[in-house]
């Protein structure tokens, strides 16, 4: 069985992998779960630099705590408004100067976009996955999807920003919040991802 440290324990992050990353012999444990304290400074400017940083620390966090290499799996995932420059980009979590304040960084994004006309509301929803092997070999996966930013936060599912964000697949009539978890993985970033990601590894 091959075990595969994923590095979070954000329940929600967890349940996607472990649903799209399937395969027969594969086991899953969060850092929580592996006993592995890892929580590097995420100073990267990009997606994919913070992903690989927090897989290289849980990998030799991991290593450490197990005394031997495992695999790991880390992601980086955030909002790109084109009105705010790209932001809150990598700093999506920490928008309102709290990491993980999902009420605090809605409020903000809606303030910052009151003035922005319907048709200027442009954004997308970015992922990027880091895998690094037993033996060190890294595959990269990135996922996006595309929509826009509401005016108010609507629905009770989903996380973050899942609320104000009107992805174009629904044809802006539904926000990430008021569908099922199924029908938000069809589409979502990290689902993008994790199905490129799957089939770089398949192959």
């Amino acid at each position: 069985m091959k075990t595969v440290v994923i590095a979070t324990n954000n329940a929600h992050k967890v349940a996607e992998i472990r649903s799209a990353l399937n395969f027969e012999d594969w086991e899953f444990a969060t850092l929580r779960e592996a006993g592995i304290a890892s929580d590097p400074a995420e100073d990267a400017g990009t997606f994919e630099g913070n992903a690989r940083i927090k897989a290289r620390a849980a990998r030799e966090a991991a290593e450490a705590v197990l005394g031997r290499p495992v695999a790991v799996l880390a992601d980086d995932s955030g909002l790109e408004v084109d009105a705010l420059g790209g932001a809150p980009g990598v700093y999506s979590s920490r928008y309102a100067g709290t990491d993980g304040d999902d009420g605090a960084n809605n409020a903000k994004l809606l303030s910052e976009m009151a003035a922005v006309p319907d048709g200027e509301r442009a954004a997308r929803f970015v992922c990027t996955l880091v895998f690094i092997d037993e033996d060190g070999a890294e595959t990269v996966a990135r996922g996006t999807i595309e929509g826009a930013i509401g005016r108010e936060a609507r629905g009770g599912e989903g996380f973050g920003y899942d609320p104000l964000f009107l992805p174009e697949a629904f044809g802006g009539a539904h926000t990430l919040a008021e569908v099922s978890q199924a029908e938000k993985n069809a589409i979502s970033h990290r689902g993008g991802a994790l199905r490129t990601l799957r089939d770089a590894l398949s192959a």
